[in-house]
């Protein structure tokens, strides 16, 4: 397994991933590398709570186009981690 702080590079903050949050539902962009499992292990160890589920979807990087040149944005991992009913939440997202 990788270092914990190698899988979780940054939270996701959006509209969407901020409702989420009531339901004790956390969005994170991820290593390409990581599984659910070293995902569900990255985050107990980091933030000190208990996972219930990871859902992990593969986003694929958009076309942008400068002028006639075409370039590629990075394609990028991203995790929904969910939280058992009686872990803490994660104080990181608490000021947001």
């Amino acid at each position: 397994m990788m270092n914990p702080h190698d899988i979780i590079i940054k939270p996701v903050v959006s509209e969407q991933s901020m409702t989420q949050m009531a339901e004790k539902k956390y969005t994170f962009v991820v290593s390409k590398r990581a599984n659910k499992t070293e995902i569900k292990k990255a985050v107990e160890k980091v933030f000190g709570v208990k996972v219930d589920k990871v859902n992990t979807i593969n986003m694929i990087g958009k076309y942008k186009r400068m002028g006639a040149n075409v370039g590629k944005r990075a394609d990028w991992k991203k995790a929904i981690v969910k939280l058992t009913p009686d872990s803490k939440e994660i104080e990181f997202f608490d000021g947001m």
